[in-house]
């Protein structure tokens, strides 16, 4: 109230963007929501029949892409629930699509919860989704006007919902370095598959997702520094695997180029130094000549 001048009782329609301005911010997260399409399928599979409905939204907090049941459909367009709806917390006051992007973190927020009393029927449970540069793009929701929303229900779709993030971020990173060796850069026992690598033929890395970036302090300077992907995979991840996979490479190489380092190197597409230094790193110096 103090802050954005807004009235709790405030009954008016949603803002919402005009065509040209939706269009416009659809083409700017195109990248994303191009990766997210078969997530959101499957996220609505697991959600829809509870009477909810999934938003994938940008960081300003507008729906860009929806998954709903038709049956629904005039209910949720009726709440805003709809792409090109503005979910800012300086239009809607705490809200879940709007606060989440102001905290920068998952959370549900739960029908009373809500600023607006005209939005205290919903209950909707956000997580931020960050870009292949590890920057806040967006985040997805999902939101439900049931009374019967239970917090065990909400805890349940919240797991779901975090899953899908996760599987959106990779997805995304994927495409944006498809000419990368992806590599997984946290503990295996772990959930957390968004934590990514992009390595280059030379093992630098080149991309990092957010989660990979705060595990492994990495940042932009240190990536255009040329960071080597060796000084950052430690212990409890899979270095281990990687290496193997490029032993086999380079051995492979090697056999089949009788053994010689300069027609090997043109093989992997790598300088013959670079090759030099892969060999004693791997191990490989007795198999060269």
């Amino acid at each position: 109230m103090s802050l954005y001048g807004l009235d709790p009782e405030d009954g008016g329609r949603p803002n919402t963007l005009t065509d040209v301005q939706l269009r416009e911010a659809r083409e700017a997260l195109e990248p994303m929501t191009r990766a997210a399409q078969a997530v959101l399928d499957r996220l609505f599979l697991a959600v829809g029949d509870t009477g909810c409905c999934v938003l994938l939204t940008n960081a300003d907090g507008v729906p860009l892409e929806r998954r709903g049941a038709a049956a629904d459909d005039e209910t949720f367009h009726r709440w805003g629930l709809w792409p090109g709806a503005i979910w800012s917390e300086a239009v809607e006051g705490t809200n879940g699509i709007g606060t989440a992007l102001a905290e920068h973190r998952a959370l549900t927020i739960h029908r009373h919860q809500h600023f607006h009393t005209r939005n205290t029927a919903l209950s909707c449970t956000s997580h931020p989704i960050h870009d292949h540069l590890g920057r806040l793009a967006g985040l997805l929701d999902v939101s439900s006007c049931r009374a019967d929303a239970t917090e065990g229900m909400l805890g349940l779709i919240a797991a779901a919902v975090a899953d899908a993030a996760r599987a959106i971020e990779a997805q995304t990173f994927r495409q944006a370095f498809a000419q990368a060796r992806i590599v997984l850069a946290g503990d295996p026992g772990e959930r957390n598959t968004a934590a990514l690598l992009a390595v280059d033929r030379d093992d630098l890395v080149i991309g990092a997702t957010r989660a990979a970036r705060l595990a492994l302090s990495i940042t932009d300077e240190r990536i255009a520094a040329q960071l080597a992907a060796s000084d950052v995979l430690g212990a409890g991840c899979v270095e281990t695997d990687l290496l193997e996979a490029e032993r086999g490479a380079v051995r492979r190489a090697l056999a089949l180029n009788g053994r010689n380092v300069s027609a090997a190197a043109r093989a992997l597409g790598v300088s013959r130094a670079t090759l030099h230094r892969k060999l004693h790193r791997l191990g490989l110096t007795r198999e060269a000549h």
